[in-house]
């Protein structure tokens, strides 16, 4: 089969995303998008003030203060509110909750309901700095981290039984931090979850005469957008082995950015993944390392804009989506992934 034949007979395979392009929504819709704003020197006629607030606002329920232990400038803190405007904003089940960097809000930490510790933090922080002066029965310590586990490992004995909670992208945490969440036809949230009950393939709508059009305009084989040139999961050397597994089908992968020959000006992003859209079948969404449940935007730039993706992480992909709609580079290889 002529090279040019196999790519158009690959573009029957992205009738299957269709499922999930339907289903996945940008991140932006799914996460928490915050703003830190410290509050410093509260007096005590201003926390009055600020209690009685609340307790206006929900005033059949207990205010319950939270605290950032750690530096509210970094992840996931950053993307944090003052007080309880984000949980009004997401319109979350319970509004009673206070959020604040002050230690010196309540007068004494141990206070607090919940303390939260920024991972990426606690894994360079010496231990005897880490700990507060004082720790309440009714306090829980909560773990909080987006990044992935491989490049911030938490190896410690020393805070063994230290944190009653987590809130990370693992899908076993108490709560999630999802870079990606999967919904029904009806909109309804359905994962990722450990177990996934997909569709049949069989029973997924077919392509539509749009995107069937779109797909005709395809006539390049890969592309991958990176800037990061120099990873733990080594995904640069597989991109290397990828090329040259694909020479000889005079295919290959054209990497935008810093790390490759192709350009893009990041400050239009959408007309670069735009690119994809017109001109790609494949998409390279190679993770930077490699952890338990660690998917993240860059799944959603193959499947937002019909392409295939191409995955290399440590995840269960079938966690995220359906088993055929993808290739895993991991399980394939480079011989065999050009082959496909």
């Amino acid at each position: 089969m002529r090279p040019l034949a196999k790519l158009f007979f690959f573009a029957s395979f992205l009738f299957l995303t269709l499922f999930l392009y339907m289903s996945l929504r940008d991140m932006k819709n799914t996460q928490l998008i915050f703003q830190t704003k410290n509050i410093f020197n509260f007096d005590n006629l201003t926390r009055f003030n600020l209690v009685q607030k609340l307790k206006k606002s929900d005033s059949a329920k207990e205010i319950k203060y939270i605290l950032q232990w750690t530096n509210p400038k970094n992840v996931p803190f950053v993307y944090m509110l003052e007080g309880n405007k984000v949980f009004i904003e997401q319109k979350c089940e319970y509004t009673n909750c206070y959020v604040t960097s002050n230690k010196s809000l309540l007068g004494d930490v141990s206070k607090f309901d919940v303390i939260a510790f920024s991972g990426t933090e606690v894994v360079y922080w010496p231990v005897e700095n880490l700990i507060p002066p004082k720790r309440s029965p009714h306090q829980k310590y909560a773990f909080t981290n987006i990044e992935s586990a491989d490049n911030y490992p938490l190896c410690s004995n020393k805070l063994d039984n230290f944190f009653n909670w987590t809130w990370t992208f693992r899908l076993d945490s108490e709560t999630r931090w999802g870079y990606i969440i999967v919904r029904d036809a009806n909109n309804n949230v359905i994962g990722p979850n450990k177990e996934m009950h997909w569709m049949r393939l069989q029973d997924m709508d077919p392509v539509s005469d749009k995107l069937s059009a779109q797909l005709k305009t395809k006539s390049r084989a890969a592309a991958w957008f990176v800037s990061n040139c120099w990873t733990r999961s080594r995904r640069e050397g597989f991109a290397d082995e990828l090329q040259k597994a694909l020479k000889p089908y005079d295919l290959k992968v054209d990497i935008y950015g810093t790390c490759g020959s192709y350009k893009c000006e990041r400050d239009d992003e959408e007309a670069c993944f735009q690119i994809i859209k017109r001109d790609y079948y494949f998409y390279l969404s190679f993770e930077n390392s490699f952890s338990e449940d660690y998917v993240t935007e860059k799944l959603l730039s193959a499947l937002k804009y019909n392409a295939i993706p191409i995955v290399y992480g440590g995840a269960n992909y079938t966690r995220f989506m359906p088993d055929g709609i993808y290739l895993n580079a991991r399980e394939l290889g480079a011989v065999k992934l050009a082959k496909k």
